[in-house]
C-alpha cells in the first residue's frame, strides 16, 4: 500500500507551509501528552514509524529509539533521516517480532488507521511496552474530516481515502476491551479545515491551541500501563552530540 510514490509524497507534505504549521501542533500536542514520561535510558517503539519523523522527535526528546514498519519504502526514507540514531524494523503491527515488556513505551501515531485487525494491533503494543502508550489518531467527528468527506465526492485518489478515521469514543471502548482499565490522558489539536492551518492570527489560536479530545483534527491519547503516577519532573537526557550504535 504505501509504495516509493506514497513514501515521497508523505515526507513532501511536512515541507509545505500547512504540512509544516500542522506538524508543529501534532509535536506540541504529543509532547505535552507524555511530558511525565522519563527519558533517560529510556526507550520507546513507534509502531508503523512511517519516514521517521516522529522518531527524530522521540529521540531529540531524549529517548532511545526503535521503529518498525511494513513498508520498506517508508524505512528507507526512516534511515536516510536518521542513520545510526535509531534500531529500525522490517515487520507488522499484528504480529511485533518484540519479547513481553521489551519496550519501555510504545507510540502508534495515526497508525490504526490503515490496519485490518485494530485490536490486535493495539494488543500487541500493550504487550511489549511496560510503561505507557501513545495512540495518535484523526478524529471523525473534526471538521478537517468533513471538509475530507466533501473532496471525496469528487476525488477518489491519496492515502486519506483508504483511512479508517476514529472518534475519541471509540478508541477510548478499543483501549478498555483489549487493556482493560487504565488512566488515560486525551487531548487535540487543528480545530478548523487544512486551509485554516496557517500562521495568521485567528487561524493561530484556533489551531494551536489543545483542545478536548472530541473535536481537533489530530488526536492524542496516553495510556498508563502501570499504577504509579508518572514523574511530576521527568529527567531528560543532555542534548545528544554522537549517533546512538544500530
Amino acid at each position: 500500500m504505501f509504495d516509493h510514490h506514497i513514501a515521497e509524497h508523505y515526507d513532501r507534505w511536512f515541507t509545505t507551509p500547512q504540512g509544516h504549521f500542522a506538524l508543529e501542533q501534532e509535536k506540541k500536542l504529543i509532547q505535552s501528552l507524555i511530558s511525565g514520561w522519563p527519558r533517560r535510558r529510556q526507550s520507546i517503539l513507534e509502531i508503523g514509524c512511517g519516514t521517521g519523523v516522529f522518531l527524530e522527535m522521540f529521540w531529540e526528546s531524549g529517548f532511545d529509539v526503535y521503529g518498525i514498519d511494513s513498508s520498506v519504502h517508508m524505512l528507507n526514507k526512516a534511515r536516510e533521516r536518521l542513520g545510526k540514531k535509531a534500531d529500525l524494523h522490517l515487520g507488522s503491527a499484528e504480529c511485533l517480532p518484540f519479547d513481553d515488556n521489551e519496550f519501555d513505551f510504545a507510540a502508534m501515531i495515526t497508525l490504526l488507521e490503515f490496519c485490518r485487525d485494530q485490536k490486535q494491533v493495539l494488543a500487541e503494543a500493550g504487550r511489549v511496552a511496560r510503561k505507557g502508550l501513545l495512540i495518535c489518531f484523526l478524529n471523525k467527528n473534526s471538521l478537517y474530516h468533513i471538509n475530507q468527506k466533501l473532496l471525496r465526492l469528487w476525488r477518489r485518489d491519496g492515502v486519506l481515502v483508504r483511512a479508517r478515521w476514529h472518534s475519541y469514543r471509540e478508541v477510548r471502548n478499543m483501549v478498555l476491551e483489549v487493556l482493560g482499565p487504565r488512566k488515560t490522558r486525551t487531548r487535540s489539536v487543528l480545530l478548523g479545515t487544512k486551509i485554516m492551518w496557517r500562521n495568521k492570527w485567528l487561524c493561530q489560536h484556533l489551531n494551536r491551541t489543545l483542545w478536548p479530545p472530541v473535536i481537533g483534527a489530530f488526536t492524542g491519547m496516553r495510556v498508563d500501563l502501570i499504577d504509579k503516577e508518572p514523574l511530576k519532573t521527568p529527567l531528560l537526557a543532555p542534548v545528544k552530540t554522537q549517533a546512538k550504535a544500530g
